[in-house]
């Protein structure tokens, strides 16, 4: 089988859906098929809307010697009108992988509704969707109505090597010291740090500290807003702001942690939480969007309504001064982990779809 993958910017980006698409290359290309990459310049929503008016990138993808287009919805700007002449020349089937849709997001309704008439447009030019969660396609089901032609495959559970049991769990808990929380995620508004960070200052002092893990570089103007926040509120000896973490250096925040606490506003998935599950880490996380797909309140985690820092500061308070509720909470993680896909098994759920599609779409 030959795919090709439309993205934007570059398959080594450190993000969710980035390392989906990722493993899915890697499990398509070991397994004997080809698959070209076709790379998008990342730039601004307005720029990428012009990408519609470019001849060059209706020729390069109707010239792919492909039986099938894979594309990342993250796209969707730049393809909406593309595909619809597309379709007439390619003649090959046209497949969207749907990590989260953009007009799910927390933002001014005028916004949401410009997003969701681009989105729509896009949505209905393919002929099949791989979605990451139930959630994701719930939410292109109320957009473009229901769709047949679908998979719903989670991220897998095994790119990182946890080696911790419940008798690790629990000595790390009853550990003396402060509550280790740790956020993993891009520093953007959606994953509401600044909601994190005011909870943390209701809590009494020293029974809780931060550790920040993401790209400073993302968003200046936002991580320039953290850091003012932090000074604000007197917890510059409890927030670290740790820039990018990769690899082992990842691994050991993960294990030295109590909790892993990334509120946003939404997510398609939240691979992380899954991560910070094999180390045996609750989590907290917003109730809007898929995070309840993973956590179950109240048994491996906690579920908040987005922006409350006040019943997060609640729930931090009880794992700092419950230590043997952090280790029932951190060992039901680690089965939760335990339970979930791996990636080879969601990627080669992915791999027969793809094998259908073009088998039986009719466009070959």
């Amino acid at each position: 089988m030959k795919t090709g993958l439309v993205i934007y910017g570059s398959l080594d980006i450190v993000t969710g859906g980035f390392l989906y698409d990722r493993m899915l290359v890697e499990h398509l290309r070991s397994n004997g098929d080809s698959v070209e990459v076709f790379s998008l310049p990342w730039r601004h929503y307005p720029a990428h809307l012009l990408d519609n008016a470019s001849g060059s990138l209706l020729h390069t993808l109707s010239d792919a010697d492909v039986d099938l287009l894979l594309q990342d919805e993250l796209n969707h700007p730049s393809l909406f009108l593309v595909n619809r002449r597309l379709k007439q020349r390619l003649n090959r089937p046209i497949v969207s992988i749907v990590h989260h849709l953009r007009s799910c997001e927390l933002r001014p309704d005028w916004q949401n509704a410009l997003y969701r008439l681009v989105e729509k447009s896009y949505l209905s030019t393919a002929d099949a969707f791989i979605f990451n969660s139930e959630t994701t396609r719930s939410a292109v089901r109320r957009l473009i109505g229901e769709r047949t032609r679908s998979v719903v495959a989670y991220p897998g559970r095994d790119k990182v090597k946890p080696e911790i049991d419940a008798s690790g769990v629990r000595r790390r808990a009853e550990a003396r010291g402060p509550l280790r929380v740790l956020f993993v995620g891009s520093l953007i508004p959606r994953k509401e740090l600044h909601t994190l960070i005011a909870a943390l200052a209701l809590l009494p002092k020293d029974l809780a500290v931060l550790d920040v893990v993401g790209s400073l570089t993302t968003d200046p103007p936002y991580v320039s807003d953290i850091r003012r926040q932090i000074e604000r509120l007197a917890l510059t000896e409890c927030v670290r702001l740790l820039g990018t973490v990769t690899g082992s250096d990842l691994e050991t925040h993960y294990s030295e942690s109590h909790v892993l606490a990334v509120p946003s506003s939404y997510e398609g998935f939240g691979i992380v939480y899954l991560e910070g599950m094999g180390f045996g880490l609750p989590g907290i996380a917003s109730s809007a969007g898929a995070a309840h797909e993973i956590i179950t309140h109240g048994e491996d985690g906690f579920l908040v309504t987005p922006g409350d820092a006040a019943t997060l500061a609640q729930h931090l308070e009880k794992l700092a001064t419950d230590r043997e509720e952090v280790v029932q909470l951190g060992v039901n993680a680690l089965g939760r982990y335990a339970r979930h896909p791996t990636w080879g098994e969601s990627c080669e759920t992915i791999a027969q779809f793809l094998r259908q599609i073009v088998n039986t779409s009719g466009l070959h």
